[in-house]
């Protein structure tokens, strides 16, 4: 007996929804350690979590301090700081150059994983 035609192009037309919704997914953040809006011990990386593998040529953060204990009007200052992938494809390392002085920082992230589509984010935490 041969199957309806109907039941195979539904079949295939459903395979084809699951299939682009798996392909336009976009990465989120996940987790970070230090947390958002943590207050923590200066740390000697930081490590963003996401939803999906990173293309990491096209992924990338910066760490800006924006403000400093007794500087009432500090502007943001970028901190230098190496960024890179990790043995998890989904997570992003940003370890800085030197030790964090006690202040207020953020990471500005640029996430990008395999459907190309980039999603920017930031988190925020103190060192105490």
């Amino acid at each position: 007996m041969q199957a309806p035609r109907f039941t195979i192009r539904a079949a295939l037309a459903a395979a084809a929804v699951l299939a682009s919704t798996a392909a336009f997914a976009h990465p989120k953040l996940v987790s970070s350690m230090p947390a958002d809006k943590a207050e923590v011990a200066a740390p000697q990386k930081i490590e963003l979590k996401f939803s999906e593998n990173l293309a990491t040529q096209f992924s990338g953060a910066s760490l800006v301090m924006t403000s400093m204990p007794g500087m009432a009007n500090h502007a943001p200052m970028k901190i230098a700081a190496k960024v890179a992938g990790s043995d998890d494809p989904k997570t992003m390392v940003i370890t800085p150059a030197q030790t964090l002085a006690p202040g207020s920082y953020r990471v500005d992230w640029r996430a990008v994983s395999s459907d190309t589509h980039p999603i920017n984010g930031n988190i925020a935490f103190t060192v105490k």
